[in-house]
């Protein structure tokens, strides 16, 4: 790796987070989640469609728990990176493309689509975090992850209020109404996403194959072992991921059930929409921000300080009856969701050897998806269970406190904190 990588390669590396964080954000955290429970699934339940849509986001945390270590190994041994990387998002926005011709009642076909995409979302993103330690030296590491999730921020939140515009207006888009300003919206992210994966693949260069000849599956299994077996040398990789399990899926969680736990208390759609925005454009600046936090203070107490912030939130959360207290209650969590998630990214690449950055991001991947089963099923079953979707949301609390008591355990390298 470069000691000074070019800035031309770290603003392409950050344009990806530009690309797929429509998805997250129109598809997974915006329309998705409403569409669902009142156009696909309009005739079920609240509680249950609830429980649908927090089976489909285990169900698609699972199969990349799995599937994204053997990923990760496969690609360092290739150099399949970047190949691997454009393979996942251009099935992932076909995936959300294909949601445009899914129709009303047909719940059983959104959610199949819907995990395919959150599938390949999560496993490109094994490849695109890998990426992180090419474009970046160890001393600008903080600063490189927060520009990339500042960039998915902004290019997010554009589209998505474009989407909304859609929606609130389809007469300006020459739609009939609200629902096609939707699915509109869905082929409109497919195309974003695509079209902004372009410059990673044009100007990041991607390090030569760590061996020589085809590349088989096999290989992947032997260098997992291999670190299996290497384990020992790399404790405070391990430990880091312990905690990272447990408070990531408390983040996690709450974006993707947050518009669904909204109407499931009675807050009106556009209510939900604003709050998103608002997280979008606040997080902007707010994750740029952290990366210079971490390098002032420390990237591990800086994790600790945004995992306090959201046990507050989940606690006002379920204490909350109007529209104001979620505005209020966006604006915070926009403040800390980039940063947690930026620096927990840069800390866990400075505690790994470079040369197997994809495998261990792989698992780090793994780590936080395999958490993420668990957390949404817990607010769908509890709110099932109970009939009450605030105990749902307040099961998360649990998630935060194990991860961050494990997190005081980790140790950062000297030349890193």
């Amino acid at each position: 790796m470069a000691q000074h990588p070019p800035k031309r390669a770290i603003w392409a590396w950050g344009l990806y987070d530009w690309a797929n964080s429509a998805f997250s954000t129109t598809v997974m955290a915006g329309f998705f989640p409403v569409f669902f429970k009142q156009y696909w699934s309009g005739d079920v339940a609240a509680t249950e469609s609830t429980f649908y849509l927090g089976l489909g986001n285990s169900l698609a945390s699972l199969l990349v728990a799995i599937l994204a270590p053997i990923l990760g190994a496969l690609a360092d041994r290739g150099s399949l990176r970047k190949r691997m990387l454009f393979s996942f998002a251009s099935l992932g926005a076909f995936a959300t493309a294909a949601l445009f011709l899914v129709g009303q009642g047909q719940w059983v076909a959104a959610v199949c689509l819907y995990v395919l995409g959150a599938l390949c979302f999560a496993g490109a993103n094994v490849f695109y975090d890998a990426l992180l330690v090419v474009v970046s030296s160890e001393r600008d590491r903080h600063r490189v992850s927060a520009l990339g999730y500042a960039l998915g921020y902004l290019g997010g939140g554009l589209l998505f209020a474009v989407n909304v515009a859609m929606t609130l207006k389809p007469e300006w888009f020459g739609l009939a109404d609200a629902a096609e300003g939707v699915r509109w919206s869905f082929l409109s992210v497919a195309v974003w996403w695509m079209l902004f994966t372009i410059p990673i693949m044009l100007f990041v260069e991607e390090p030569a194959a760590t061996s020589s000849g085809k590349v088989r599956l096999g290989d992947a299994f032997s260098a997992l072992a291999q670190t299996a077996r290497e384990v020992r040398h790399y404790p405070q990789v391990w430990l880091f991921l312990v905690a990272f399990w447990f408070y990531i899926d408390g983040v996690h969680t709450a974006i993707a059930m947050a518009a669904d736990y909204g109407l499931s208390i009675g807050l009106p759609q556009e209510t939900l929409i604003t709050a998103l925005l608002l997280v979008q454009f606040i997080g902007f600046p707010a994750a740029l921000v952290w990366g210079r936090v971490a390098d002032k203070i420390g990237p591990l107490r800086s994790i600790h300080i945004t995992i306090w912030i959201y046990m507050a939130v989940t606690v006002a959360a379920v204490m909350m009856d109007s529209s104001l207290e979620f505005y209020l209650i966006a604006a915070v969590v926009g403040l800390v969701q980039g940063g947690v998630q930026s620096v927990s990214r840069s800390v866990f690449s400075q505690l790994i050897p470079a040369d197997k950055a994809a495998e261990f991001f792989g698992f780090y991947n793994m780590t936080g998806k395999a958490a993420a089963v668990l957390g949404p099923f817990m607010v769908g079953a509890t709110a099932a269970l109970t009939g009450n979707s605030r105990l749902g949301l307040l099961s998360i609390l649990i998630l935060f406190i194990i991860g961050m008591l494990v997190l005081t355990r980790v140790r950062m390298p000297t030349t890193a904190d």
